[in-house]
C-alpha cells in the first residue's frame, strides 16, 4: 500500500511521535509511507528511516489554510495513494475538500484518527467524516459515539503502541548516566521522581511541585525532574513554575530539563514517573513508555491515561486532583518498590500497526467490491 499521513507539524507530542512510529513501521513492512506536515525536528527521524516527508503549510487554524486545498489536490493526484490518514482537524478539512474535487476513481480511502477529545463543534466534526475512524482509547471512542453521528462499526479503538526496541527494562546506559550527572551534579546518588510532558497548565506540573515539596520532607534523597518544553508563545509558564518551586522552598531539588530525545534512559533512571493532568487525556503515552522500561507510574484515575494504567499497573492509580493521595502513593512506592509486569500486547507498536493495517485492508476491500465509500 501507499499510505499518506497528514498532520500539522512534527515537533513533539503523542500525535507526532505516533505518526512517525507508524510511518517507520509501515516502511519496515514493505509499504510506501509518506508524511505531509509543516515540518519540525522529528522529520529527521523519518528521513533516517527512509520515509519521505513532504512539507506543506497545513498547520494554521485559519481560513487562509483553505488556500492549501488546490495544492493538496495536486499532491494527491501526483502521489495516487491508496490510503490518506488524517490526524488533526485542519489537515482533515484540507485533505477532505481536496479529495472531493478528484474524480471518484482517483479518490483514495480516507481514514481519520481521533487523538483527542476536541471541543464539540462543526470544525471538529470533520474528523468524523471519513471512510473509517480510529480512536486511541475507549474513552475517546465513547466521546465520538456520544457526540457525532457515527455508526459503531465505522469506529475502531486502537491503543497507541510502544516500540519494545526502544523502551524495555534495563539500567540506563552508563555513559549516558555519567553525562547526565555531569550536567546536573545534584542528581548523583538521588532517587528520581520524573514528570514528563510539555509544560502546559493542564498537564499538572503545579500539582507535581506541591507533591514534591511534601515528599522531600520525608524522603530527602529524592529529586524531581520536569521534562518537556513549553508550547510556542507560552514560555512564561516555565518561569511561573520556577517561581512556584522557589516559593515552596524546593528550587534546589527540582530541575527543568526541557525537551529531550533520551526519554528511554530517563524512564530507566527514574524511581517513579508521575502523570497528573488536570483534565482527561485521550491516551497518556508516558504511562506506557515508563512501564515498558520497568518503572512504576502514579497517575490520576482520569481519561485514557487511567485506562492504560488500569490495564497495565492499576496500583498506580489515585483519585483525580488528590495531591494527598499522590504523596501517600509515592511514599509507599519509595519504601516498597513494586514489580512491573511486561506491557500487555495491545500496547505494543507492532499490535498498533497490525490493527491499523487491518483497518486499511478492510476499507480497501470494501471499495474494491463496491460496498464501500
Amino acid at each position: 500500500m501507499r499510505v499518506v499521513q497528514v498532520l500539522p507539524a512534527l515537533w513533539s507530542g503523542g500525535v507526532e511521535r505516533g505518526t512517525v512510529d507508524s510511518a517507520i513501521e509501515l516502511a519496515k513492512r514493505g509499504h510506501e509511507a509518506i508524511v505531509v506536515s509543516n515540518g519540525g525536528p522529528l522529520v529527521t527521524h523519518l528521513e533516517d528511516a527512509g520515509v519521505r516527508h513532504i512539507q506543506r503549510p497545513v498547520h494554521r487554524k485559519s481560513p487562509r489554510s483553505f488556500g492549501q486545498i488546490a495544492p493538496m489536490r495536486r499532491l494527491l493526484r501526483e502521489l495516487a495513494p491508496d490510503i490518506v490518514h488524517v490526524r488533526s482537524r485542519m489537515p482533515a478539512w484540507i485533505t477532505r475538500l481536496a479529495r472531493q474535487t478528484l474524480p471518484a476513481p482517483e479518490r483514495p480511502a480516507l481514514i481519520s484518527t481521533f487523538h483527542g477529545m476536541h471541543s464539540v463543534s462543526g470544525y471538529s466534526a470533520i474528523m468524523a467524516k471519513s471512510d473509517h475512524i480510529i480512536a486511541v482509547s475507549d474513552c475517546v471512542r465513547r466521546y465520538v459515539l456520544d457526540n457525532y453521528r457515527v455508526h459503531p462499526d465505522d469506529l475502531t479503538t486502537i491503543q497507541r503502541g510502544v516500540d519494545p526496541a526502544v523502551f524495555y527494562p534495563s539500567v540506563p546506559d552508563e555513559r549516558w548516566r555519567q553525562q547526565l550527572e555531569a550536567d546536573y551534579p545534584a542528581l548523583a546518588g538521588k532517587r528520581i521522581i520524573l514528570m514528563p510532558g510539555r509544560l502546559s497548565r493542564w498537564k499538572g506540573q503545579h500539582a507535581f511541585l506541591e507533591a514534591m515539596a511534601r515528599v522531600f520532607q520525608r524522603e530527602p534523597d529524592c529529586h524531581g525532574l520536569l521534562v518537556g518544553g513549553a508550547d510556542p508563545g507560552k514560555q512564561h509558564y516555565e518561569q511561573e513554575l520556577r517561581t512556584h518551586a522557589r516559593a515552596l522552598g524546593v528550587e534546589d531539588q527540582i530541575h527543568f530539563l526541557g525537551p529531550r530525545e533520551d526519554m528511554a534512559n530517563l524512564y530507566r533512571r527514574a524511581t517513579i514517573v508521575c502523570h497528573l493532568s488536570s483534565r482527561p487525556e485521550p491516551f497518556g503515552r508516558t504511562v506506557t513508555e515508563a512501564l515498558a522500561c520497568g518503572t512504576p507510574v502514579v497517575a490520576y484515575r482520569r481519561g485514557g491515561a487511567a485506562e492504560s494504567l488500569k490495564a497495565c499497573f492499576p496500583q498506580g492509580l489515585v483519585p483525580p486532583d488528590d495531591v494527598n493521595a499522590v504523596v501517600d502513593r509515592l511514599h509507599h512506592m519509595l519504601r516498597h518498590p513494586p514489580s512491573i509486569a511486561p506491557l500487555p500486547a495491545p500496547f505494543h507498536l507492532e499490535s498498533q500497526v497490525d490493527a491499523t493495517i487491518a483497518v486499511y485492508g478492510q476499507i480497501l476491500a470494501r471499495r474494491a467490491t463496491g460496498r464501500g465509500p
